[in-house]
């Protein structure tokens, strides 16, 4: 199946670190002919980090995908009844907003976005990267896994040994995780043994 025509939405919430494993992901969705809509939590917005600061990283994705960032509660909520999406991708996706996702949250642009994608019977794509996977965020992660529509870009440890309790995504799956989403299925295998950059 190709991406070419689809209307992806694409959230952003705060694993500054994984931006840069994710950004090439976005450029290859564009580069299939996706229209891509960016949703930005208040966190991206509105952070600097060593891994640079918000209003950059807003501003290369607007340039990637030529559409401004949905910034807003209010701005998102169309993407349900008014702009209906094929897909909706959150990635990198904190253990924060998973743990707000799994109970029903609805406090930032991105969560709104997928909520308003769920109401509408389409897949949402989650691209996890939480220190907490295996701790006290397991039950979330567990409840979204078993939620119909939610599918996962497949995940592992990505440092067993210092690390123990963190899950990332391998972001380089996006594309193909969103075409079987939108076929109705989830990628196989979701969990991997162990985290690989591909």
């Amino acid at each position: 199946m190709s991406l070419q025509g689809k209307k992806i939405g694409f959230g952003l919430t705060g694993s500054h670190c994984t931006y840069d494993a994710v950004f090439p992901e976005i450029e290859k969705l564009v580069n299939a002919g996706a229209e891509v809509l960016p949703v930005v939590t208040f966190t991206v917005q509105n952070t600097e980090t060593r891994f640079g600061k918000g209003e950059d990283w807003v501003h290369r994705i607007e340039e990637l995908t030529g559409n401004k960032v949905i910034d807003s509660i209010v701005k998102a909520e169309p993407l349900g009844p008014k702009i209906p999406l094929d897909c909706m991708v959150i990635a990198p996706l904190t253990g924060n907003s998973m743990s707000k996702f799994a109970n029903a949250m609805t406090d930032s642009p991105v969560l709104m976005a997928a909520k308003a994608t769920l109401r509408n019977g389409m897949p949402v794509v989650l691209g996890i990267s939480t220190n907490d996977a295996l701790g006290l965020n397991g039950v979330n992660l567990m409840r979204l896994m078993a939620t119909k529509n939610i599918f996962f870009i497949p995940f592992g440890q990505d440092d067993p040994v210092k690390k123990p309790n963190s899950m990332v995504a391998r972001m380089g799956m996006l594309s193909e995780t969103i075409i079987s989403a939108i076929n109705g299925s989830q990628l196989q295998p979701v969990l991997v043994e162990r985290y690989k950059d591909s």
